[in-house]
């Protein structure tokens, strides 16, 4: 389950949150289901639109991604700032969350924990923009039982200028998510295939936008 994305850790720390979530592939015309059926969702909000824009890295060999890892550089939306994300563990990811600082920056603080699994320098390996419209689901008592993502993805692979764009749903799981998450997930994804999306073709987006 992912934290709460507001939660604060001890000074010069990073902000840790997990995801479980599940990711479908869309076409372009698509109609997103109506949540509400599900019995844990009360209310479905109105959609935030968001504007992001990702820069990741990784090291010429792509030392972070053969160990699982993902490392970015977002603006836009509520969680701008750079971020580690982890290998799969169960059905979930750690992800590590710092401020933005400068732009073409590394961050002391961001190079230190990248140093624990490479040496090597990192740098740009893909540009990914998303237009995302999210939408929270929440329980009678106005908890964040999950978060339902809309993306439209534009990206660029930096090595080779091969560009990409696509749509895809992700449902994450929520501060206030049933204990059988799992099962809620599974009753997303039944309504989600209904509506005429499919498994995904690639575990991530920096995946996809290498053509992997």
């Amino acid at each position: 389950m992912r934290s709460d994305p507001r939660a604060t850790t001890e000074s010069g720390a990073p902000i840790r949150s997990v995801e479980v979530e599940i990711k479908l592939d869309v076409d372009a015309d698509a109609a997103p289901p109506d949540w509400s059926v599900l019995p844990e969702v009360a209310e479905v909000t109105v959609a935030d639109v968001r504007e992001l824009d990702a820069q990741y890295y990784d090291t010429s060999d792509f030392a972070l991604g053969r160990a699982g890892y993902a490392l970015r550089r977002r603006t836009g939306g509520p969680d701008a700032g750079w971020h580690l994300k982890g290998p799969r563990q169960g059905a979930g990811r750690v992800e590590l969350g710092w401020p933005l600082g400068e732009p073409g920056t590394l961050p002391a603080a961001v190079h230190a924990e990248i140093a624990r699994l490479t040496a090597d320098p990192v740098q740009p390996i893909a540009r990914v923009r998303n237009r995302r419209l999210a939408v929270e689901m929440k329980d009678a008592a106005g908890g964040v039982v999950a978060e339902f993502l809309d993306d439209h993805v534009q990206t660029r692979d930096e090595a080779t200028g091969t560009e990409r764009s696509w749509r895809e749903w992700e449902i994450e799981l929520g501060p206030a998510a049933p204990d059988d998450g799992e099962g809620f997930l599974r009753a997303v994804a039944d309504l989600a295939r209904n509506a005429g999306a499919r498994p995904a073709s690639s575990e991530s987006k920096i995946g996809r936008a290498l053509g992997r």
